[in-house]
């Protein structure tokens, strides 16, 4: 293993293994470290004593240290699931990104680190011909159990950039609004909306614990003005819009 492409430094994990069922990464996972410091995130991410690692972690200042190379499975996604599959490990290159997280200190990523991370994601996807509606937050992907990268994430930034599918979010209105025991067809098509965008919900047409977070996780990815996991009028017309905009 020797520092390749973009990266900087080389930072070897213990923690990776053999991708399984698939010749090549289709998903790019994005989070954040979610500690105080990038050297507690690498400490983590390389020790053996933790079941975790990564591909590629992204510093504040836009230095990249590569850690697992991409041929092989890094354990970053922990339990998840996208588009009906369970191992996103085996089909996903995971970068980390310098960011305490959610809390006292959860702050905007600097500008050098965010550029730092579309090159590095751009190089990622035009080499593995990941499809836009690939690039993911990790809480899409396991949905309350993860809220990184956040809601100060610009996913705007990295669409413009050709990384990521984005609609510009609908207005916040007034209007019906779906929310935690609400029943019926209009629960229905939202939770049939959301399984065909690649979320792990049940199509129960009850809007349950489960959907409240669903939702929310979409929230915080594509629109992240009002993260509450209600479906209002502009988080159903954002998620149509994306739709139809996946499907063009």
């Amino acid at each position: 293993m020797s520092v390749t492409g973009l990266a900087h430094e080389l930072i070897p994990a213990v923690n990776f293994g053999d991708r399984v069922g698939v010749a090549d990464p289709d998903i790019l996972l994005l989070h954040y470290t979610g500690v105080p410091t990038a050297e507690i995130a690498i400490e983590l991410l390389t020790s053996g004593e933790r079941e975790v690692s990564c591909h590629y972690l992204v510093h504040q200042d836009g230095g990249i240290v590569h850690m697992v190379d991409e041929d092989k499975r890094a354990w970053h996604a922990g339990k998840s699931s996208w588009e009906g599959s369970g191992d996103v490990n085996s089909r996903s290159i995971g970068i980390e990104i310098c960011n305490p997280g959610h809390g006292d200190d959860y702050h905007d990523f600097p500008d050098p680190q965010i550029e730092a991370v579309i090159a590095l994601s751009k190089d990622i996807v035009e080499r593995h011909a990941i499809q836009t509606r690939h690039v993911l937050a990790h809480s899409d992907v396991a949905p309350g159990r993860k809220i990184d990268p956040g809601e100060k994430f610009p996913w705007a930034r990295l669409a413009e950039a050709g990384v990521g599918l984005w609609v510009a979010p609908a207005a916040i209105a007034d209007g019906p609004v779906l929310e935690e025991g609400a029943c019926g067809a209009a629960v229905d098509s939202l939770q049939r909306n959301l399984a065909a965008f690649g979320y792990g919900v049940d199509v129960t047409g009850d809007y349950d614990i489960e959907t409240t977070t669903v939702v929310r996780a979409f929230q915080l990815h594509f629109r992240p003005q009002l993260c509450d996991g209600r479906a209002d009028v502009s988080t159903v017309a954002t998620l149509n819009a994306l739709l139809a905009h996946r499907s063009a």
